[in-house]
């Protein structure tokens, strides 16, 4: 199991990841939406806002999220290190359950190309 800090950096890395994007992943990642990552594991929730395409102000907090973020992820400490790091497929994770995205559909099909 991962611990909250190699969550952080995880949730650094795929922030530092976006930045460097071009095209499509560059205009899907420039949203400005509140963002959760609820690690069930750890009851962990990282909470932020992605804007200027990177996640930024990154707090962390025990339990559930204490509002209803615009975007929310829903996983555990080792698959967020694994989709990060290249080892787990998103949308796989995603169609069996390991890994939970809400947000409005606009920005589902806008995430898609990030996904």
């Amino acid at each position: 199991m991962a611990n909250a800090e190699e969550c952080r950096e995880a949730l650094e890395q795929l922030s530092r990841n976006m930045t460097k994007s071009t095209g499509d992943v560059r205009k899907a990642a420039a949203l400005d939406r509140s963002l959760s990552c609820r690690i069930t594991d750890l009851d962990l929730t990282f909470t932020g806002r992605l804007r200027d395409g990177r996640i930024q102000d990154v707090v962390v907090a025990p339990g559930a999220p204490a509002g209803k973020a615009e975007i929310r992820l829903t996983m555990s400490s080792d698959d967020l290190v694994a989709l990060v790091g290249g080892r787990l497929n998103f949308a796989s994770a995603w169609a069996s359950g390991r890994v939970r995205l809400e947000a409005g559909f606009r920005d589902l099909l806008r995430l898609r190309t990030l996904l």
